[in-house]
């Protein structure tokens, strides 16, 4: 490595981040045109990371008055945001809808807030479906046949009612659609079939909608699985048999798919020793750095060794903290590891920065290797202070 870098660290690639940033404005540019990306701020809201998506023309998603805020303090306007999720605060709501934001209504609670305005000019509103995604792809959805929990069930008749509810109001209009649902397989027949029922349910309406959102959940950076193109190229083929895409807008809401691959974690060996069973290697990071919902069964690892050593049947990889489920991975059948070593695991930019917790140690040190291959530190490592700001004893 050409500078040291203090580990444990996060490494953001900035060459790797406008890739994917371009690939997926070119995708949506070859297949509808008329579109909008709006980043997934829950992924990762770094203030870099962030920062640089507006600077290329990706608009901020965000699900809570928090994120909308920090939207705004990166330099968003309100018409560069997306707000959806059933966590809205009622005043920003409102300072949403009144100038600009692009908001996807979730409950009728927020239907009740709308009703009480007294709007002096017209606003427009987008909703949020709930269907039975798991029967138009069975085994696919994550949450099987109990189904999703967010905006309002097409089935029982909720978002008929809904969206008539809201157009009977004066000087609020239903103008679109957001169909996002969390699933397992991310495939090509999720979207294509998210496409078919914005299809079916823009006959509840008696005009053309000005978006389709068709939400996010998009595999990236990985050779094995869809291309951002094939993801639009299988949504714009389904939408087009219904919309124009000169008068209705695609949203997409990536998160992983542009930061999951530009991110790696750095670490090093700290410890290694064996126990009656097994030989264990501690090092500087934790499974909570780079796998806090402990739900990964392997990684993009990379070693870079102090020494050649001999190969030895199977070293443990752990974390530092003292939880005995702190394990990250075996290596079978590899280079024995020795304290100094260092380890980076790639592809790890999203749910991991942002569900790290305060545990043991505390947010580390996070670096940009910018265009010209330099190292910048774009945010450094908490200490006490940081710990105890704004905290009283």
């Amino acid at each position: 490595m050409k500078q040291e870098l203090i580990t444990p660290c996060f490494i953001v690639d900035q060459n790797e981040l406008k890739n994917n940033i371009d690939k997926m404005h070119k995708a949506l540019k070859d297949t509808w045109e008329n579109y909008i990306i709006g980043y997934s701020y829950k992924t990762n809201s770094l203030p870099w990371i962030i920062k640089f998506l507006k600077e290329n023309n990706v608009y901020a998603e965000v699900v809570s008055d928090f994120e909308y805020k920090l939207a705004q303090k990166i330099g968003c306007s309100e018409e560069e945001i997306i707000f959806n999720g059933p966590n809205k605060g009622k005043d920003i709501f409102i300072h949403s809808i009144k100038n600009g934001s692009i908001v996807n209504i979730d409950s009728f609670r927020e239907i009740e807030w709308i009703s009480k305005l007294e709007l002096k000019k017209p606003i427009t509103i987008g909703i949020r479906v709930n269907f039975n995604l798991e029967q138009e792809c069975p085994g696919e959805t994550a949450m099987g046949i109990e189904g999703g929990r967010f905006g309002f069930s097409l089935e029982n008749g909720d978002l008929e009612k809904a969206i008539n509810k809201l157009n009977s109001l004066p000087n609020v209009k239903v103008v679109g659609i957001h169909l996002h649902n969390s699933t397992k397989t991310r495939s090509l027949n999720i979207y294509r079939s998210l496409a078919k029922k914005a299809c079916e349910i823009s006959k509840l309406f008696k005009y053309e909608l000005d978006y389709v959102d068709i939400g996010g959940g998009f595999f990236g950076g990985l050779e094995t699985k869809p291309s951002y193109y094939e993801y639009m190229k299988t949504i714009s083929l389904e939408l087009s048999r219904v919309f124009n895409n000169k008068k209705t807008k695609l949203i997409v809401e990536p998160g992983a798919a542009l930061i999951a691959s530009p991110v790696s974690f750095l670490c090093e060996v700290v410890d290694v020793k064996d126990t009656y069973s097994k030989r264990i290697v501690t090092i500087n990071g934790s499974r909570n750095n780079i796998d806090p919902l402990m739900s990964k069964t392997n990684y993009f690892l990379e070693i870079e060794k102090k020494e050649k050593k001999e190969t030895i049947e199977e070293q443990i990889i752990c974390g530092y903290t003292c939880m005995e489920n702190d394990r990250l991975m075996k290596l079978i059948d590899k280079e024995e590891l020795v304290i100094g070593d260092k380890l980076t695991f790639n592809k790890v930019g999203s749910y991991t920065m942002c569900l790290s917790p305060l545990f043991i140690e505390y947010f580390p040190t996070v670096y940009l290797r910018d265009y010209t291959g330099e190292y910048l530190c774009i945010r450094e490592k908490w200490d006490v202070e940081e710990y105890m700001q704004k905290c009283s004893i």
